[in-house]
């Protein structure tokens, strides 16, 4: 810098600093903006992220709601409806694995997921309004289906009620045409006719008995069936059978009688003694129209 001004050095230094000072600036300025370029790109990743979490928790939450209707939805009658159900839900499916693909990350899709998004949850609402609809009227139906079922157990109680009061109606019905029988004794008697008390020389039984009047009786012939059983309980037989409620009963004698509705006195039934009798107990059974008329006890002493 020999023979140079002290000015034109001071202003040759000046320009230098002046260009480092420009120079760094221009770097400083190139740094900034690439900065701020990176912050925004980070900010708009963010917000993209953001944005689709949200959208992937909406999902969640609609597809929590398909799946709460799901079962009520799978017991509907009606096809088309479950059809339209299954389909949208195939949509959310669909949705929630290009979400989870990653390969969402434009706004403009994220955009267009929120709006179909807001479509399903339209039909998402009409189709729960539905499936509530058709689940009140089945409800409904099976309220109507109880109380019908009510009324038949109703009606079927009364029905019971009415046939065992003709059953019994008949019973009585039945009860009172049947014959009754009165004063029933059982006699030793001699080979004379005679009584005879000591019962191992009795050579004759005689059973007698009373028909008392009976309007309700059918009136005609009746045979009278006698049944004598020994103390040693075997029956004292000899004239034959009978039917009674379905079996063929043997008897030991029978009389027939003409009945007109009026009482009969006197009547006699006769067993020739066969075996040896003994002491001890004596059953007389009389029968007659099916009906058992009688069972008697009678002791007879030695």
């Amino acid at each position: 810098m020999k023979g140079k001004s002290p000015i034109v050095i001071l202003t040759i230094v000046l320009a230098a600093l002046l260009l480092i000072a420009v120079g760094f600036g221009v770097v400083q300025v190139a740094s900034l903006k690439s900065q701020v370029h990176e912050a925004k790109m980070q900010n708009e990743e963010l917000q993209l992220a953001n944005e689709q979490l949200q959208l992937s928790n909406e999902f969640d939450m609609l597809n929590a709601e398909f799946q709460q209707y799901e079962d009520q939805a799978q017991r509907l009658a009606n096809d088309t409806i479950l059809s339209k159900y299954t389909a949208a839900k195939a949509k959310v499916e669909q949705l929630m694995q290009e979400l989870k693909s990653e390969k969402v990350k434009s706004q403009a899709r994220i955009k267009e997921l929120q709006n179909e998004i807001s479509t399903l949850k339209g039909l998402l609402r009409h189709y729960i309004a539905q499936i509530d609809s058709l689940n009140k009227e089945n409800a409904g139906l099976r309220a109507e289906n109880k109380e019908i079922k009510d009324q038949n157990a109703q009606l079927s109680s009364q029905v019971r009620e009415v046939t065992r009061s003709n059953e019994t109606l008949s019973e009585r019905m039945t009860l009172a045409e049947k014959l009754n029988v009165t004063g029933v004794s059982l006699t030793g008697l001699k080979k004379n006719g005679k009584v005879e008390k000591n019962i191992t020389k009795v050579r004759q039984l005689m059973v007698s008995f009373t028909i008392p009047q009976n309007n309700s009786t059918p009136v005609g012939e009746k045979t009278i069936y006698l049944r004598l059983v020994n103390p040693e309980g075997q029956l004292l037989g000899g004239a034959g059978n009978f039917d009674f409620e379905g079996r063929a009963i043997p008897c030991s004698a029978r009389k027939n009688i003409e009945y007109a509705g009026d009482e009969i006195a006197g009547i006699k039934i006769y067993w020739d003694v066969n075996t040896t009798l003994t002491p001890g107990d004596y059953t007389v059974e009389l029968f007659t129209d099916g009906y058992r008329l009688t069972s008697r006890h009678f002791i007879m002493k030695k």
